[in-house]
């Protein structure tokens, strides 16, 4: 097996979001999409492998948010079955839904951010459940139920004989972007929920997985040491949004003193202005408060 990661490049930045290549026996899988408006770079990418577009017959996404799955109506209008969490499929079948949601979180910024998200034909959606085997380009992969982050998660487990047990664990393992080495919480509405994420992280722990692979973004060798400091961080973000709430401080202000906590702890760990703006481009803050607003607000904390 190969392993290649194409950086889509999303809002022009290097290393925010990846797309995995992996090439096995029987040919090319795509792990990750990217959102419609990265498909250029994506194609451009492939091509610096000798593939084309015609040339993936499977792709697997993790969770359907439009950062991972945004073009994948289109790779299955070219002929790939797309293998997704069976609460996500039929979202890429008729996205009206999901386009609706984002559009009132996106508005005008929709189509710049993330461009067509087509349907994909209902044939080329295979749902997946807990514990399913997808076998694919002479490679077998092991969907896991990994929520949190969104019920509609999975992360895929993958025997490399070479580098062991590994795993594409899309959002379920947090952000940590390359040459920086610091992790970082995307906890969006409406699907945040820390008690089932934290039973998450337990699982990924208890894989004893060799390298995790976040679609933001590459490889992480010290899976222990990265999932402990996201579970670390998971609850200390919970803690800050929840104290400041509930001694009535408004959102937008809540959401500035987020910023400010999360812009000091990057520079405690000496990340340069320019990480930090890759960091928030792969993390939204304003998306990580109104999901833990919203999930305080449904667990009755405030």
């Amino acid at each position: 097996m190969k392993l290649h990661i194409l950086d889509t490049h999303f809002q022009g930045m290097a290393q925010v979001t990846a797309v995995y290549l992996l090439v096995g026996s029987e040919g090319p899988v795509l792990v990750e999409t990217g959102p419609g408006s990265t498909l250029p770079a994506i194609i451009t990418a492939l091509d610096a492998h000798g593939f084309r577009p015609a040339d993936i017959r499977h792709v697997l996404l993790t969770h359907i948010h439009l950062d991972h799955a945004g073009a994948a109506g289109w790779w299955a209008q070219q002929g790939a079955q797309l293998y997704v969490h069976h609460v996500g499929a039929p979202h890429l079948i008729d996205p009206s839904k999901l386009l609706a949601s984002a559009t009132r979180i996106y508005g005008d910024k929709m189509d710049t951010l993330w461009g067509d998200f087509l349907p994909a034909p209902a044939e080329r959606v295979t749902p997946l459940y807990d514990g399913d085997v997808v076998s694919a380009g002479g490679l077998t992969f092991t969907a896991l139920d990994t929520p949190g982050h969104a019920y509609h998660h999975h992360t895929y487990r993958l025997r490399d004989y070479r580098a062991g047990e590994i795993a594409f664990t899309g959002d379920a393992a947090g952000v940590n972007l390359p040459q920086v080495n610091v992790v970082d919480l995307p906890a969006p509405p409406p699907e945040f929920h820390m008690e089932t994420w934290l039973a998450t992280l337990d699982r990924l722990e208890a894989a004893e997985l060799t390298t995790i692979y976040p679609t933001h973004f590459g490889p992480i060798d010290d899976v222990h040491g990265h999932l402990v400091a996201l579970r670390g961080l998971l609850i200390d973000a919970v803690a800050f949004v929840a104290e400041r709430q509930a001694a009535g401080v408004e959102r937008d202000a809540l959401l500035a003193e987020y910023v400010a906590w999360n812009r000091q702890r990057a520079r405690a760990n000496h990340i340069s202005p320019s990480a930090i703006d890759r960091y928030e481009a792969a993390n939204p803050l304003f998306m990580s408060v109104d999901g833990i607003l919203r999930y305080l607000r449904k667990r009755g904390a405030v």
